[in-house]
């Protein structure tokens, strides 16, 4: 069952060099008890979008819609949407350190959050409740630790207390903003499997916004990539590992390192756009080893693609003039992007930009696209 569908999330700024479009076009679902992975590099919209479903992007320019089991929360009060956060819906933000209050010790504002939900329950119990997830996420001796301040902790220590205080209320949905970034390998991995164990327990949605794409494959069912403030591709975990479409997809997951190591790492070549001047077409292009005639001039939809998917479960559509047919990370898949590539890029362009992919996407030359 559907917990969160948001449909087209726009997000702007306006700042004195411009407009800077965060978020354009944005549009997912999560399920009860489901994972979805955001993926992107540092300025693509991942945390924009998700904290302005929160509401915490003040001065923001917001439209779209984000039903939260029938609730749209860009438009609820703000009472009812101080009831949502903490209690039904947790976040876990991206700097602990100020997201945690200087002057109040850990355990008190654990014990805030609890009882600013929940009247009936004592200090007491508060403080036990804290003191048990701090436990949980791997606080060493918390009932003495819970009155430290923050700037007593570690910083993968405030990461785990802010883990914990997320999850202190087991909120029907998790958002978690690069949760284990400052975390070592075991720790990271007893927090995942907490947030899976949660999920087993109290059927929890979880939307993952992270950098690290092993994180993803261990605890993603559907992935959903990020660029230039757009998504560029969304699918189930193993169609989009093993049968990438968009050429940004397939660069990220070729500049991961190989398990024995020893190879030359591979980059995507240039930088991510200006979201104040993105560039004309798909935003990709400036980037893209395969561009062709048509991406300056056309910005392509959310597609179908990558036909037929290895989880049936999941959609998988791509924002890219690509054959749809032409999706993998194999040779013979990449012998078939050049050749598509090719097909469609001239240096006259006697015809206009982008006649010959208009081809393309009618089924002629190898492809649906």
């Amino acid at each position: 069952m559907t917990l969160l569908e948001v449909t087209d999330l726009r997000v702007s700024f306006d700042t004195a060099d411009g407009v800077v479009r965060a978020v354009r076009g944005m549009s997912f679902s999560v399920d009860r008890g489901r994972t979805l992975g955001i993926v992107g590099e540092s300025g693509s919209g991942k945390s924009v979008a998700t904290q302005t479903l929160m509401r915490l992007t003040p001065g923001a320019r917001v439209a779209g819609r984000a039903l939260f089991e029938g609730q749209d929360l860009l438009t609820v009060s703000d009472r009812r949407m101080r009831e949502l956060r903490g209690a039904e819906i947790g976040m876990i933000f991206q700097d602990p350190l100020s997201s945690l209050h200087p002057l109040y010790r850990v355990g008190w504002q654990i014990e805030e959050m609890i009882r600013a939900h929940d009247r009936k329950v004592t200090r007491a119990q508060a403080r036990k409740r804290a003191v048990e997830m701090l436990g949980l996420v791997g606080i060493p001796r918390p009932d003495r630790r819970v009155d430290d301040y923050p700037h007593q902790f570690s910083g993968g220590m405030r990461q785990r207390a802010m883990i914990a205080m997320a999850l202190a209320l087991n909120p029907k949905l998790i958002i978690a903003d690069e949760p284990t970034t400052a975390l070592d390998a075991t720790v990271q991995m007893q927090i995942l499997d907490l947030m899976r164990r949660l999920q087993r327990e109290f059927d929890t949605a979880l939307i993952m916004i992270t950098h690290d794409l092993g994180v993803i494959a261990d605890t993603a069912d559907e992935v959903l990539v990020m660029y230039g403030g757009r998504p560029a591709e969304i699918a189930g975990r193993r169609d989009l590992y093993y049968k990438p479409h968009h050429p940004y997809t397939k660069g990220l997951l070729e500049s991961v390192p190989s398990p024995g190591g020893g190879d030359r790492l591979r980059t995507i070549s240039g930088q991510p756009p200006s979201l104040i001047n993105l560039p004309t077409g798909c935003v990709f292009h400036p980037r893209c080893p395969y561009v062709m005639d048509r991406c300056p001039v056309d910005e392509p939809p959310l597609d179908p693609a990558g036909e037929p998917r290895l989880d049936p479960s999941a959609e998988h559509v791509s924002a890219c003039w690509l054959p749809h047919d032409v999706a993998g990370l194999d040779e013979r898949t990449e012998e078939a992007r050049v050749r598509a590539a090719g097909r469609h890029r001239s240096a006259a362009g006697a015809d206009g930009p982008g006649a010959t992919a208009a081809g393309d996407r009618d089924g002629n030359g190898g492809g649906s696209r």
